[in-house]
Order: C-alpha cells, then structure tokens, then sequence
C-alpha cells in the first residue's frame, strides 16, 4: 500500500477490524474507494457503520488491519490530513448561541480559511435566508445542512457524510440529494452512510452492504440488484384487462388476481408493459421491480430492518 499520494484510490481499507469487548463491531472488511466516486456504506443501525467510518477519518483505532486515506495513514491522528478532510457526523458539534454564519466564520477563521467563504457554502446549502437565525433555532434538516456547509468551509478533496439526512423530513432529505449530487458534479470524493436504502440507489456509484461488522456485497446498486435475476411484476386493474388476456401476452411468466388487481410476472418488462398499456391504457399501471432491499434480504435471509 505504498501508492503516491498523486495517484491510486482516494481509500484504501484492508482486513480491518474494530471490538468492543465481546462484540465484534468491524470483523475484517477490505475495499478501495476511488477519486471522485460516491460510495455508499449501508446497513441497518448497529451494523457497524459508523465505526468503520470513524475509523477511515482517523477517529479510532482499528484493532487490527490497514487503512490508507488519500495515500497516508489516519492514525495516529494525521494534522496533514485534516485540511484535506471535511467530516459531517452523525451529532456534528455547533456554536448554538451564534447565528448560522457566525458559526460558519468560526470554523473558516479555524481553518484559516477567509471569512468570505462562510457566506458561499451558506449559500451552496440553501441557508442564506438563515444567516442571522441563531443555530439553536434551525430545525433539524437545516443543521444539517448547516453541518455539511461547516464540512465545506475549507474545500477538502474527501468527504465523510455519517447519515446527512437522518431524522430530517422528506423535503429536507430530497433537497440534501440534490447538495451531494452537485458535490459530486464538483469532483469531490464521497464516502456516505446510511440506513435508508433507496437513498444510496439512487445517489451511490457503489454500495458496500455491512451487516453484523462484516462487508457481504460491494458494486454499483444496478448490478447488485441484476445480480438477483429476480422478475418485474406488472400490474394492472382487473377491470381494464382480463386474466386470459394477461396470459396471452408474449412474456408473461404467470398471473395472479389480488384485491382487483392483476399481476403479470415477467424478466421482460419492457415487452409486457408496451403490450399492457396497448390493451388497457396507460393510467394506473405500476411495476414492481428488485432492489436493494432484496439484494440486503437474499444475502442475509433477514428482512432489512433501518
């Protein structure tokens, strides 16, 4: 693992490992993180997220294995690479009787960074209208965002982003989607944890699946989930098509009636559905088709349970 720093991947984990006490909470997870790509960690709370995380920024100690992040090693804790990090955790540290861009001026004037750049990652979050509004005010979603701008002040080339949007509401979590996709746009590397699954669908370049401490999947969210070679199910009212009609469709695998809906089974969907929407319109068709959920469901046997 001696690649220069100039090239290589962004992150470099191998056989890595991290207990408390009888509790094995990282047990031997290895991968690569490459420059500019967005990577997903997810599992269910207690999978053991967060510590392998806090372990890649240098926040403890792995038990056994190597890491390397941006070609040197974060631990023991590395000055040289704290001004190429920007971190967002899960309960970030805040002024709370300072206003928004109060708060930021400090971190930047910590940093060393000019004042000026407090009012543009204000603005890059979407926090503008809350500059004066004193940090223990914000809701929820806007300190998060917040915390992300803090992450920002200083423009780092690697990001760690500890569950951004947990415990925000809908509109904040799609807004927050819409930051990391720009960030992402900007070049930057990203490293992100969640338990929402169809967050890191649809944000994620690759997603490590851990559960339990140990890593059971790693690739792109559309090959994990073809990997499942599991059917689409197209549905339809029974009262626009009939079953004999539903079996008659080239591609149709099986169908079954359900509370006034017809569903097709079928592994071309793209087929069935041009031929459903012929004989029945386009209006209330829906399909069902895997996804990470199934993919989490087949390699633990276990329902994904956030």
């Amino acid at each position: 693992m001696s690649t220069p720093q100039s090239a290589g991947p962004a992150v470099a984990a191998r056989g890595v490992r991290k207990a408390y006490g009888a509790v094995q909470a990282v047990d031997g997870v290895s991968f690569t993180v490459a420059r500019g790509e967005f990577f997903g960690l997810i599992g269910p709370n207690g999978a053991g997220k967060t510590t392998l995380i806090e372990i890649l920024e240098g926040l403890r100690r792995a038990d056994e294995g190597e890491v390397e992040v941006l070609g040197l090693s974060p631990w023991p804790r590395n000055l040289a690479l704290l001004p190429r990090l920007g971190l967002q955790t899960q309960h970030s540290a805040f002024f709370t009787r300072l206003t928004a861009i109060e708060h930021l001026r400090t971190v930047t004037a910590l940093y060393g960074v000019g004042a000026r750049r407090a009012d543009e990652v204000l603005a890059m979050v979407g926090l503008t209208a809350k500059a004066g509004t004193r940090v223990d005010r914000l809701s929820g979603g806007q300190r998060q965002r917040l915390a992300i701008a803090a992450a920002l002040t200083h423009d780092p080339e690697l990001l760690f982003f500890d569950e951004p949007t947990a415990a925000v509401d809908p509109q904040a979590r799609r807004s927050l989607w819409e930051l990391l996709r720009e960030l992402k746009a900007m070049g930057k590397t990203i490293i992100y944890t969640t338990h929402h699954i169809d967050e890191a669908e649809a944000l994620c370049d690759r997603v490590a699946i851990v559960d339990q401490g140990r890593l059971v999947a790693l690739d792109t969210p559309r090959a994990l989930v073809s990997g499942l070679n599991q059917p689409t199910v197209v549905q339809v009212p029974a009262d626009r098509l009939s079953t004999e009609a539903a079996r008659g469709i080239e591609g149709v695998d099986a169908v079954t009636l359900d509370a006034a809906m017809l569903s097709l089974t079928t592994q071309v969907p793209g087929r069935v559905l041009a031929a459903v929407t012929d004989l029945a319109g386009p209006h209330d068709i829906r399909t069902h088709t895997a996804s990470l959920e199934d993919v989490y469901l087949s390699l633990t046997g276990r329902e994904y349970q956030p």
